[in-house]
C-alpha cells in the first residue's frame, strides 16, 4: 500500500468536541495471501457450518479471529484476526494485513469498501488500517480515550467511516457524519459493536445486554435489554430499516421487519460467536466464532473457513459470560484481590504480570484475555476480572497475597 498522509477531524459527544488527528504516515507491509482449500462442508437444519471441515487443518492461528465483512455481491467474505491477519473467501480479494507490521495495540473490527477493493481495520486504541482501495481519513491512534474502540461501520460510499468505544462514544471521519452517542452516559451494559443504516444518515449502537441505540436517521425497532441471554451480544448488522444481532452463543435477534434464517446455538459448544455479516442483497447471513469457523443462513453461501485450524491458546476456555458477567459481589471480593496484589492499580504493567490483579501474560492469553485486549493492563477492570474468575471461580484468600496467576 503507498504511504497515506492524513490530517483529518472527528466529533465525540463531549459537548461537540473536535478532534484533530495528528499527522503521521503508515507504511503497510504486504503479505502473500494465505490460500486454503476448501474440503467439505457439513449441512444441518439450522445453517451450514464449516467447524468440522478440513479445510482449516494445518494452518496456525498466533491471535483468536475478531471480526469479519462481506463482499459487496455476497459472493464472498474476509475474516481478521487480532493479530491483523487476514483470510480471503469467494471472491474476497487479499490486499494486505497488518500481521507484518505487529500492531502495538489487537486489532478489534473490520469494514470493507463498498465496491469490495479494499478494507480497513481497526485496533482498540482506534489506529485505522487501510488496505487495497480503502482510503484513510483519520483516526484515535495517539489520543487518549476514556474507553477502548470495539468497532467500525464504513459509510455507503466509502468516503468515511465511524469508530465505537465501548463506552458508546462515537468518532467520525471523513464523509462519515456524527449523529449522537452514549459516550459520557451511564450505560447498564458496555457497547459491543456499531452498524451504520443504506443511506449512512444514521447508526445503531448495540450493548452486551442487547441493548439498542438508534442515531440520526437509524430507527429503534426493539432490542433484547432486561431480556435472559445465555451470552452477550457481540454485533449487529443493519438490514435495510431493521437489524439482526448476534449473540456468543450464536443466538440470532432480528427486529424492524430483518428477517430471521436461524441460529448457531446448537452448533458450538466449542467456540464462540464473535460477529456477523449480512449479506448485502438481505437473503442471509454469516456467522463467525472465534476459531474462524464460519456458519452461513438464508442464501447465504459457504466459500470456507479456518475451521480445524489450530489456535494457540494453552488450554480450552470458556465462552464469556452474558452482561458483564460481574456481580457486585463478585466484582468487591476481587477488588480485595487486587489491592494486595498491585495496591489497586488496574493498570499495572509488567514484564510477566499485567492488570490489577497479576494475572500472569501465559494465563491472560491461555484463558482468553485476547477477546478483550492484549494484556490484562489495557483490560477494564470487569474483563480482568471475568479471566481471573475463569483461573479460579472464587476470589482467593488474600491473608498474605499468596498464589500464583
Amino acid at each position: 500500500m503507498d504511504p497515506v498522509v492524513p490530517n483529518q477531524k472527528s466529533f465525540i459527544d463531549s459537548g461537540g468536541i473536535t478532534l484533530h488527528t495528528p499527522t503521521r504516515t503508515f507504511f503497510v507491509v504486504v503479505l502473500l495471501a494465505l490460500t486454503i482449500t476448501l474440503a467439505a462442508t457439513l449441512t444441518s437444519h439450522s445453517g451450514t457450518a464449516s467447524a468440522v471441515t478440513a479445510n482449516g487443518v494445518g494452518v496456525t492461528l498466533n491471535a483468536p479471529i475478531v471480526a469479519t465483512a462481506a463482499t459487496p455481491d455476497g459472493d464472498g467474505y474476509w475474516l481478521a484476526a487480532a493479530d491483523g491477519g487476514i483470510f480471503a473467501y469467494g471472491d474476497a480479494t487479499f490486499y494486505g494485513s497488518a500481521a507484518a507490521i505487529n500492531p502495538a495495540k489487537p486489532i478489534v473490527g473490520m469494514a470493507a469498501t463498498p465496491d469490495g477493493g479494499g478494507y480497513w481495520l481497526v485496533a482498540n486504541d482506534g489506529g485505522v488500517f487501510a488496505f487495497g482501495d480503502a482510503q484513510f481519513f483519520g483516526s484515535t491512534g495517539g489520543i487518549t480515550l476514556a474507553s477502548q474502540i470495539v468497532g467500525m461501520a464504513p459509510t455507503p460510499d466509502g468516503g468515511g467511516y465511524w469508530l465505537v468505544a465501548n463506552d458508546g462514544g462515537v468518532f467520525a471521519f471523513g464523509d462519515a457524519q456524527f449523529f449522537g452517542s452514549t459516550g459520557g452516559k451511564p450505560l447498564a451494559s458496555q457497547i459491543a459493536g456499531i452498524a451504520a443504516t443504506r443511506d449512512g444518515g444514521g447508526y445503531w449502537l448495540v450493548a452486551r445486554d442487547g441493548g439498542v441505540f438508534a442515531f440520526g436517521d437509524a430507527k429503534f425497532s426493539g432490542s433484547m435489554a432486561g431480556r435472559s441471554l445465555n451470552g452477550p451480544v457481540v454485533g449487529i448488522a443493519g438490514d435495510g430499516a431493521g437489524y439482526e444481532l448476534v449473540g456468543s452463543d450464536g443466538a440470532v435477534f432480528a427486529f424492524g421487519g430483518a428477517p430471521f434464517y436461524g441460529a448457531a446455538g446448537s452448533q458450538t459448544s466449542n467456540q464462540w460467536v464473535i460477529g456477523m455479516a449480512a449479506k448485502p442483497s438481505g437473503g442471509g447471513y454469516w456467522l463467525v466464532a472465534y476459531d474462524g469457523s464460519v456458519f452461513t443462513y438464508g442464501d447465504a453461501t459457504f466459500f470456507g473457513s479456518l475451521g480445524g485450524a489450530h489456535l494457540v491458546l494453552s488450554i480450552a476456555v470458556a465462552p464469556p459470560a452474558a452482561g458483564d458477567g460481574v456481580t457486585d459481589a463478585e466484582r468487591t471480593a476481587w477488588e480485595r484481590v487486587a489491592l494486595c496484589e498491585e495496591g489497586g492499580n488496574w493498570q499495572a504493567d509488567g514484564p510477566v504480570f499485567s492488570g490489577g490483579l497479576g494475572i500472569s501474560r501465559a494465563n491472560w492469553d491461555a484463558y482468553g484475555g485476547q477477546q478483550f485486549a492484549a494484556d490484562g493492563a489495557e483490560a477494564t477492570e470487569d474483563q480482568q476480572i471475568i479471566v481471573a474468575m475463569r483461573i479460579s471461580p472464587n476470589a482467593p484468600d488474600q491473608g498474605g497475597c499468596t498464589g500464583s496467576w
